[in-house]
């Protein structure tokens, strides 16, 4: 007799979620940590707004989405940082090797942007995510050697930097988080969340454009440089 994997139906219905590709557009979309109005995500997936709600309906019911009405907008967001993490870790499978090439010098432009750096969630990505946690490792605040975990020289990094650590819940303080331009992970977790939410608050860097491509500023470059020696030319 055959034992049933009680987790098999469960797995199956969240794999058939995803797969789909205006529901895999949208999900990809909300990797910005932001939320967004049905009509805007709509516009982005290039579909009517009758479709995409019935989308939205779906990606809610199944856990994947969170959502928020004020007044007659509907917003929507990734549930947690669970999701956003295994959104990520799926597109990290199908990489830059994969993509189609660019239609235009636009479309070409935003790729790059979204290569040099970039939010994932609600932590740093793409070359800048990658300087940053290669700063922290080779200052021994950070280390990935079995897995990635903050030292105490790095707990204590953060603090003298006035970067607040919430260990309240039980998300990880530290985990590596596979980028899908530059093929190595990017530090994620409470500790990534922190710093990201510091460099922006601070103007360290500012979004461009409509998606989560992110400019390292004047005054960036300067702190990136005094707290991890990042070279500003590896930011541009």
């Amino acid at each position: 007799m055959t034992t049933r994997e009680p987790r098999a139906p469960r797995l199956a219905r969240l794999a058939g979620l995803i797969a789909d590709e205006t529901r895999a557009t949208c999900l990809l979309a909300l990797l910005d940590g932001r939320a967004w109005t049905a009509s805007e995500l709509a516009r982005h997936a290039g579909v009517a707004a009758s479709t995409l709600s019935e989308h939205l309906g779906k990606l809610v019911a199944g856990g994947l989405l969170a959502e928020e009405r004020q007044g007659r907008h509907r917003y929507v967001r990734l549930a947690d940082a669970a999701v956003a993490q295994l959104v990520e870790d799926l597109a990290a499978q199908v990489g830059p090797g994969d993509a189609v090439r660019p239609r235009g010098l636009r479309e070409s432009s935003a790729g790059a942007a979204m290569a040099r750096g970039r939010t994932c969630y609600d932590h740093l990505a793409g070359r800048l995510g990658i300087g940053v946690t290669d700063g922290l490792t080779m200052r021994g605040l950070l280390r990935q050697d079995a897995g990635f975990a903050l030292t105490e020289a790095g707990v204590r990094w953060f603090g003298a930097a006035g970067i607040s650590l919430d260990r309240r819940g039980r998300r990880p303080l530290a985990r590596g988080c596979l980028d899908w331009t530059e093929r190595r992970p990017h530090l994620a977790g409470v500790a990534g969340a922190a710093l990201c939410r510091h460099v922006m608050d601070a103007g360290w860097c500012v979004r461009i454009g409509s998606e989560r491509a992110v400019r390292v500023t004047p005054s960036g470059e300067r702190a990136l440089y005094d707290l991890l020696g990042i070279e500003a030319d590896s930011l541009r």
